[in-house]
């Protein structure tokens, strides 16, 4: 409404001035004499500025005329089409005009104004290849998908625009949250153009999410036969996508078909934590401990895991905690200064009962950087050398209220996950889960300072039962594989004694005063 009300403003304003120049005109002494050939004319300074119109016009349309003439001799030489160019040049003048201001709309954010353009652009130039696409772009900004995806389909008829219209429905349906329908549109639209970054990325993140590994690792490679991917993250990514693939195989009961892929994960990248583990155990299982052992100290030397360590313990199950102590001493002086060399040393000599040895294993963990574990192994330790109860229950209320130490963390959202998978569960990020301590404000203990009192207390009764929270919270240890009696858990070691506080009385002392025979119990 305004815009119409300032246009017949402007329209007032120039006639009104088109009048006024006139009559100024009309009203003006003197005029233009023109001789020529002997004959004089005088013109008057309107007849003057008139005759300059005419004489503009006249070569307008002698310049229209000779054009329309060049364009008459060449259908006469036999160019059939000379004539129906020559009318068609100032439509489609018209419409790559029209088209020019749809983009520039689309660029401004004005989808309205762009679909309108788009649509002159269509009636002017006959280009349904030009205009479609900017009519669903335009649509989708405006928020009309059904639009969009009209337009998109009208897009797949033509061999040229096919590729444009199979990736536009596949976002729009993605954005519905139909994966499965986009993953299939994907696959189709990197067939068409299989060096296309964004649809390479996007069908691995849809086949990823689907647990589609065999299809994610052709498509891995596509990007690394495309030059897209450099060769070393290739390899990792295809160790991960190798290591989730026997994963689904060994879920299915086909142990032989998840050996090899297990150990093909860990081949191509040796410092996989889960790819060892899992190959390891498939080794064990078919009776190839010396193999099995071999591939977790290969790992260890590049990243000590607890997982490599029960692993380990499981090659020999039923061996004394002396013997596995012995075993464990070539993949424990592998990495000798690792925490959780330390760790699993002092786990060994607590099942040992050399309590002594497992507080010089801990060195100076404790003191530098103490978490849920190290703390929980000292309160074993002090349990097994026959300390009060207040000590005992002292390293306890510690290890509650202490960070729990490295975790699986995605390092896109920081999300924590119990344990390892390719795709954060959090933010769906592929390959972004590595061993490492959280960052601050998410390593804190479940309970929190707020329970410590009660959990405190709680010891101090007589009920003989330690708080629920107290057992959910305190890290298991990593070397109880098979059978408690052969290597007990620190953490339900120091649990078991806690629950007999009551009998010992009020100093927490062992009637029998044998430190090891207190901790035997």
């Amino acid at each position: 409404m305004l815009w119409s009300l300032i246009k017949i403003v402007v329209f007032v304003l120039l006639v009104a001035a088109a009048a006024v120049g006139g009559g100024a005109l009309m009203e003006m002494d003197g005029g233009v004499r023109i001789a020529l050939a002997g004959t004089e004319i005088t013109l008057t300074p309107f007849a003057t500025v008139l005759g300059l119109m005419v004489l503009i016009v006249g070569l307008w349309l002698l310049l229209k005329l000779a054009s329309l003439s060049v364009a008459t001799l060449k259908f006469i030489n036999g160019d059939e089409t000379a004539l129906s160019r020559y009318f068609d040049r100032n439509r489609e003048r018209k419409g790559y005009q029209a088209l020019t201001e749809g983009m520039m709309a689309l660029a401004s954010g004005e989808p309205r104004v762009a679909m309108s353009k788009a649509s002159k652009a269509e009636k002017f130039l006959g280009k349904p290849e030009l205009t479609n696409l900017l009519t669903a772009q335009a649509a989708e900004m405006a928020g009309d998908s059904k639009k969009a995806e009209e337009v998109y389909k009208r897009l797949l008829k033509d061999d040229s625009t096919r590729f444009v219209g199979v990736r536009g429905i596949m976002k729009q349906k993605l954005a519905s949250g139909e994966e499965e329908v986009a993953r299939k549109l994907a696959e189709k639209a990197i067939a068409l153009k299989p060096k296309h970054v964004e649809v390479q990325d996007t069908l691995l993140g849809l086949q990823t999410k689907a647990a589609d590994w065999s299809g994610a690792r052709e498509t891995l490679s596509l990007k690394l036969k495309q030059g897209t991917l450099p060769r070393d993250v290739h390899k990792r990514r295809d160790a991960v996508l190798a290591l989730s693939e026997a994963k689904s195989v060994l879920e299915e009961d086909q142990s032989s078909a998840s050996l090899e892929t297990a150990v093909e994960a860990n081949r191509l990248s040796p410092d996989l934590v889960p790819a060892a583990a899992l190959a390891a155990e498939s080794l064990i299982a078919k009776g190839q401990g010396r193999k099995a052992a071999k591939l977790l100290k290969k790992t260890w030397e590049a990243q000590p895991h607890p997982d490599l360590a029960a692993a380990f313990a499981a090659i020999v199950p039923d061996e004394t905690p002396a013997a596995r102590l012995k075993r464990f001493q070539p993949l424990l002086r592998l990495q000798p200064e690792h925490r959780e060399t330390k760790l699993v040393t002092a786990e060994l000599h607590i099942a040992n009962e050399d309590f002594p040895a497992a507080r010089k294993a801990l060195g100076d963990l404790i003191d530098e950087t103490p978490d849920s574990r190290a703390l929980t192994i000292m309160a074993a330790v002090e349990r097994g050398e026959g300390s009060s109860d207040t000590v005992v229950k002292g390293w306890l209320a510690r290890a509650l209220n202490a960070p729990r130490g490295p975790q699986w963390v995605c390092g896109n959202c920081h999300n924590i996950h119990s344990d390892w998978a390719p795709v954060c569960e959090n933010c769906q990020a592929f390959d972004t889960l590595s061993w490492q301590v959280p960052q601050e404000g998410h390593s804190d203990s479940a309970t929190g300072v707020a329970m410590l009192p009660l959990i405190v207390g709680a010891l101090e009764d007589s009920s003989g039962t330690l708080p629920e929270e107290a057992a959910t919270d305190a890290p298991e240890s990593s070397l109880d594989v098979t059978e408690a009696e052969i290597i007990p858990l620190p953490t339900d070691h120091v649990l078991a004694e806690a629950e007999g506080i009551e009998s010992d009385g009020e100093t927490g002392e062992d009637p029998s005063g044998d430190p090891k025979e207190a901790a035997a119990k």
